[in-house]
């Protein structure tokens, strides 16, 4: 299930929930939590152990947060109706629109992708802009509190242990305190403690998938020309275990992460990320990072050993008053870009289950609905990843044909812009995997009927000028005529 399948957000649906919700935790799972419980609570408090900035700044107790993140066309629309003028604010504050239908370059199984045939604006930014926006609009709402620098300890519960009613928390160094709570909200991420709180407290722990990469990403920022918007994508292609992917952020600057599946550390200086850089199968990346000014030397190093998804839609018994979302239910490789999108998704699906039943077995119907959203891109990151030594998940036989299928389907994406689009759809989490199952890409993908693309480019080289056409104005006037729709 993806955006296509789950109906679009509705404030008017949601009706008195509760007095006092409490979500835990200050990424964007947690405030687009927030903002989905803001339409049917008297009062929304965020607690978030780091002191969330007044400015776009990344938090110390996130360092994931220095690294490039992509917002899917997915996680666009979804922010787009929870905070009305959110793309117009992005850009006004730096963020940038890019038209990837011309500026978007990936490279996938030997070739570049083709151009899709319509504009495709997609709103980049760094992640610490991404979260500034969404604050300063939540901080707008009179409903919502954002409490911090301020821990969760512990959850509070009824005497029969049958429903979660508060939380205690310890504001900065002060003593603990107890929130009374109708309803918990746990968007503390993969360190998420509710899986051992649940098994204390005499109830299952979630089973859990995991699935083991050891990647490894080492992060720089270089200097960007203003007009050239182009996003690049190198993902590790197995048996290459290497990858990169360039972003264009604000402040005149690319992010650049590069990548490595099953490795034990990546790349810590100038020249040992242009020496990685140079093992890429295209040059541009390497090219960039030799030729630009870097926007200081230090390489930002993150580890990432496994993908992650606890199934709590498969336990039987659940307390009340409690629900887990985000990085804290499911946790996929970075590499692809999905988090951020997904959270917005799991937001979505809280507020249909919240308008729908309001909080009578709130965490079970909504881990049962949002299990089929996290479905398509739990697929997507483990069938990439399958290919590598690294990895441990066993792929089914049907898993193996459709990875045959779409092995295929990407090569036939070189010079097929129809096959191409269909397969941003599903990326973009626009589009389930089975879309790509359609009749119309079936015989593309395995009749020779031909490309339609003008050129792909040579498999190593890509002119450093960019050759998608013109950069989209990021003026008022093109934000507002270029603000992602959602599919109809």
């Amino acid at each position: 299930m993806t955006l296509a399948a789950v109906d679009r957000y509705d404030a008017g649906r949601v009706g008195d929930v509760g007095g006092r919700a409490v979500v835990l935790g200050g990424s964007v799972a947690g405030l687009c939590a927030a903002r989905a419980l803001a339409d049917g609570f008297d009062e929304v408090v965020v607690v978030e152990r780091d002191p969330l900035p007044d400015a776009p700044t990344a938090r110390d107790g996130a360092p994931q947060t220095s690294h490039p993140h992509a917002l899917l066309t997915a996680g666009q629309a979804v922010l787009e109706d929870f905070f009305v003028g959110f793309g117009e604010d992005l850009v006004r504050a730096g963020g940038l629109v890019v038209d990837t239908t011309r500026n978007f370059l990936e490279y996938q199984r030997g070739g570049f992708v083709a151009p899709a045939t319509e504009r495709t604006p997609t709103y980049c930014a760094t992640r610490p802009l991404f979260e500034h926006v969404v604050r300063r609009h939540l901080r707008e709402r009179e409903a919502v509190r954002l409490l911090s620098p301020c821990r969760f300890v512990d959850y509070r519960t009824d005497d029969a242990g049958r429903a979660v009613t508060g939380v205690t928390v310890r504001d900065g160094d002060g003593p603990t305190e107890s929130l009374a709570a109708d309803l918990v909200v746990d968007a503390t991420g993969r360190a998420s403690r509710t899986p051992e709180w649940l098994d204390d407290a005499g109830y299952d722990a979630p089973p859990t998938d995991r699935v083991e990469i050891d990647l490894q990403y080492s992060s720089v920022r270089i200097d960007r020309p203003p007009g050239d918007r182009r996003v690049v994508s190198v993902p590790p292609d197995p048996p290459r275990t290497r990858g990169a992917a360039l972003i264009p952020v604000e402040d005149d600057r690319w992010e650049v992460i590069l990548a490595e599946m099953g490795a034990d550390g990546g790349p810590t200086d100038r020249a040992g990320v242009i020496a990685f850089a140079e093992d890429l199968p295209v040059d541009l990346v390497g090219d960039l990072l030799s030729t630009r000014p870097w926007v200081g030397d230090g390489v930002a190093r993150y580890p990432f050993p496994a993908s992650v998804r606890r199934r709590y839609e498969r336990l039987d018994r659940f307390p009340e008053g409690l629900v887990v979302t985000g990085d804290a239910m499911a946790s996929f490789n970075p590499v692809y870009g999905q988090g951020m999108s997904v959270a917005a998704l799991d937001a979505l699906v809280l507020h249909h289950a919240l308008a729908d039943d309001g909080l009578d077995r709130l965490g079970p119907r909504f881990f049962d609905r949002v299990a089929p959203v996290l479905d398509t891109p739990w697929q997507l990151a483990v069938g990439a990843d399958r290919g590598f030594a690294a990895t441990d998940a066993a792929a089914s036989p049907a898993e193996r044909l459709f990875e045959r299928y779409f092995d295929r389907l990407l090569r036939r994406a070189h010079e097929d812009s129809v096959v191409a689009a269909a397969y941003e759809e599903v990326v973009g989490l626009e589009q389930p995997p089975t879309a790509l199952l359609r009749p119309g890409v079936l015989a593309r993908v395995l009749l020779p009927v031909g490309g339609d693309a003008e050129r792909t480019g040579p498999p190593r080289t890509a002119s450093l000028a960019s050759d998608r056409g013109p950069p989209l104005a990021d003026d008022d006037g093109a934000v507002e005529r270029d603000r992602p729709e959602r599919p109809t």
